[in-house]
């Protein structure tokens, strides 16, 4: 409930703060903000030794990987094509690609899960990142006929790629791998780690939303509100679907699975409205519609089921 206030507020302080002023002009370095507060924490535990749980447990990393880059954004691609949106259906394909985001290592470890498979699926995800951006890539190529829109190339995913790879995954690890040496530091952002996961993500909406493209949403609000409605049914049937999928896949009497489990549950929300901030105008501005509609869903969805199946 303290995570779905910070959200809320993050994003409504932050949106009225951009409609009464000219709004922030984006930078990339909130990109290494997000990558240092929310990603490294969570790599001090990982050891390249933990690499070896790859192959012994590589039916569920493969389980993963047909849910994660596979199924899920089939399933995100039907949705869109319903909503005859191509922002929308932008925004809700790349949450399909982008598993895990900082709290799931909540909950592998609320679950009793393998939190050393988590941390080595966390890792492996974020690596995956580009992998995700090339999905999004293609997606874009091959839909915007469809939808009647344009993807320019030149102003597409491709173009941040590199960025978002260095920003988030390469200058994390390697700032991981320093601190740890250091180790009272370690165990001071160990402390307050939730803190620190709150505050940054109170920031980080606050600023996204306090940009000034954010404040074309308005513009949407005024002459198509429609879009707000499908947006939202769109995100609810997804991770509907989401958790039947892995429900059905994924094995819970089993941790090395309820980690594997958590990371389709949960989407990577903060990256997703990270990019989708980059890429708004090759997709348009509602593709920040179902991410924004995604944080209202999955956290008290993830309450949910945490309470109901891992008591």
């Amino acid at each position: 409930m303290q995570l779905i206030i910070i959200v809320i507020l993050g994003a409504l302080l932050g949106f009225i703060y951009g409609a009464n002023t000219d709004g922030f002009i984006f930078s990339s370095k909130i990109c290494l903000f997000a990558g240092l507060t929310l990603i490294m924490p969570s790599l001090f535990k990982f050891e390249l030794h933990h690499v070896h749980l790859v192959w012994k447990h590589k039916s569920v990393l493969l389980k993963g990987i047909l849910v994660n880059y596979i199924l899920l954004p089939l399933i995100a691609l039907g949705i869109g094509l319903v909503t005859d949106d191509f922002g929308i259906t932008a925004g809700l394909f790349l949450i399909a690609v982008l598993s895990g985001g900082g709290m799931v290592m909540h909950w592998i470890k609320y679950s009793k899960g393998d939190t050393s498979f988590g941390f080595l699926l966390l890792f492996i995800n974020l690596l995956l990142i580009s992998v995700s951006l090339f999905m999004l890539h293609l997606f874009a190529n091959y839909t915007a006929v469809y939808f009647d829109a344009t993807y320019n190339n030149e102003v597409g995913v491709s173009r941040f790629a590199s960025a978002v790879v260095l920003l988030l995954i390469v200058i994390p690890f390697v700032a991981s791998r320093i601190i740890r040496l250091i180790k009272p530091l370690v165990k001071l952002i160990g402390t307050y780690q939730k803190y620190i996961s709150h505050i940054s993500i109170f920031i980080i909406l606050f600023y996204l939303f306090g940009l000034q493209g954010s404040q074309y949403l308005i513009d949407i609000y005024d002459f198509e509100p429609q879009l707000f409605l499908i947006a939202f049914v769109a995100v609810v049937v997804f991770y509907a679907l989401t958790f039947f999928v892995s429900n059905w896949i994924y094995d819970l009497h089993n941790a090395q699975e309820r980690a594997a489990f958590w990371h389709s549950m949960t989407r990577y929300l903060t990256l997703a409205l990270v990019i989708a901030t980059f890429s708004s105008s090759s997709f348009g501005v509602s593709m920040l519609i179902p991410i924004m509609f995604a944080y209202i869903v999955q956290i008290p969805l993830s309450v949910y089921i945490a309470h109901k199946h891992f008591k």
